[in-house]
């Protein structure tokens, strides 16, 4: 028997192990797509965590303000000894003796009317609830958007590393080009140094764009929460992508923003918050009336019935209505209503604030994407030039009518065409896509 469950759990581990092996494998060798870094960032990402803790905060915040209209219930015992001349606890009689008394009793108290503080303080919570609800989503919002623009700085550094590469290999083959016309007279030694200094340019932009493109990778899976032992690997986009045109009224995008954005939400119930800590603050200046209710018995040792019928006999009940009336507190509830006054103009002025905040994305993100589309029409035509410049001036270099410097420089002009391009088809697609999610649409690539 001993046997079989030795070969159970042997097998059981080995399947666990076999199971977490398949899934490592998996995430190692799965390419993330935006939608999909984007999924899995929102449900891991600790910006996002810790602001779904703050909201399960307030929910237990608010569970407790609607339990404050319950009644209270408090239980005390306590045992004495008196010697001398006494009071009897249990029956008040003047004694002069050693007297042992125990004390058991319970008390309950339930307010009644404290103007309406309680109840304001409970829609005050709820408020906090639902404001929390809608910091959730501008958290989700920010790493979204975060995750966007990293994923494409991650594909323009991709592209980067692809161009640098080219130009590796390109200036490479001049430097053979190079030494074989040095050897053969044509050229001087100037210009074969020349071609071999562009090269060693060439592999230190190489070796520059993979660093640049792992140190977004490290930022991206800092996002995510991926471990360093965790390997990624991103989709591309479609080039189609770069030639969206821009057809949206500014204006329209910003009073969108105004209604989806949940940042402005949150901004109104900031107010509705501090209006009802006015309220609550003003409840104060009201009496507070309260029920009262006790029970309690007792036992002592002068008398001479035992312990359980005492008791019996002492226990006794009393029900009454407590009214406290504020008449002096040292001015300070009408410092708390003059500050929740003040706190009011203050979430006021938050939410101007919050709507020039959004409209500086919009303006910002529209004037962007402007921009970006005649820059991505003019680094078109500069790249096509700049190519055609560069096949020329290479056939000229393998005819002896250019020099080396002249093709450096060709070359270089045409790689930094290249790089204006990527990087205004990247910022043409990142504000166009920043520009839908204003309007509350999801972000696609």
């Amino acid at each position: 028997m001993k046997i079989i469950l030795h070969i159970l759990c042997f097998f059981s581990v080995a399947v666990a192990f076999a199971q977490t092996a398949t899934e490592e494998a998996e995430n190692q060798s799965k390419i993330w797509s935006l939608e999909d870094c984007i999924t899995y960032a929102i449900e891991n990402n600790i910006t996002v965590k810790d602001a779904d803790l703050d909201k399960d905060i307030s929910e237990v915040n608010y569970d407790k303000s609607k339990s404050s209209r319950l009644p209270n219930l408090f239980g005390s015992a306590s045992q004495n000894f008196t010697n001398g001349n006494s009071i009897d606890p249990i029956t008040s009689d003047y004694v002069t003796d050693q007297v042992y008394s125990t004390n058991l009793g319970a008390t309950s108290t339930m307010t009644l009317y404290q103007g309406s503080q309680i109840s304001n303080q409970i829609k005050q919570d709820k408020l906090l609830v639902d404001q929390n609800s809608f910091l959730v989503e501008e958290a989700k919002n920010n790493i979204i958007i975060s995750i966007l623009e990293n994923y494409l700085q991650l594909l323009y550094a991709k592209e980067g590393i692809t161009i640098a590469e080219k130009n590796l290999e390109a200036s490479e083959k001049e430097v053979l080009r190079a030494k074989a016309r040095l050897d053969a007279g044509s050229i001087a030694l100037n210009d074969y140094t020349e071609a071999q200094s562009q090269a060693a340019t060439n592999k230190y932009n190489v070796i520059t764009a993979k660093n640049d493109y792992q140190q977004y990778v490290i930022d991206l899976k800092q996002l995510l929460e991926l471990g360093p032992e965790d390997t990624i690997e991103i989709e591309d986009v479609d080039d189609d992508m770069a030639l969206i045109n821009l057809e949206m009224d500014k204006m329209n995008i910003y009073y969108k923003a105004l209604n989806v954005l949940p940042e402005m939400n949150a901004s109104d119930l900031n107010i509705e918050i501090n209006e009802k800590d006015l309220d609550i603050a003003k409840g104060a200046y009201m009496p507070t009336v309260s029920l009262v209710g006790t029970l309690g018995s007792g036992y002592t040792s002068i008398s001479d019935i035992n312990f359980s019928r005492q008791l019996d006999i002492n226990f006794n009940q009393s029900v009454g209505v407590s009214v406290s009336i504020p008449i002096f507190n040292r001015n300070e509830t009408k410092a708390a209503v003059k500050t929740a006054e003040i706190n009011i103009e203050k979430a006021q002025i938050e939410k101007q604030s919050t709507e020039k905040e959004i409209y500086k994305k919009v303006e910002t993100a529209y004037q962007n994407a402007l921009s970006a589309q005649e820059q991505i029409i003019a680094a078109e035509a500069s790249q096509e030039a700049a190519l055609q410049s560069y096949n020329l001036a290479k056939i000229k270099y393998e005819l002896g009518e250019l020099s080396t410097t002249d093709l450096i420089i060709n070359q270089n002009t045409y790689t930094a065409a290249q790089l204006n391009y990527i990087q205004a088809k990247y910022l043409n697609i990142l504000y166009h896509q920043l520009l839908q999610f204003y309007q509350g649409n999801d972000i696609k690539l």
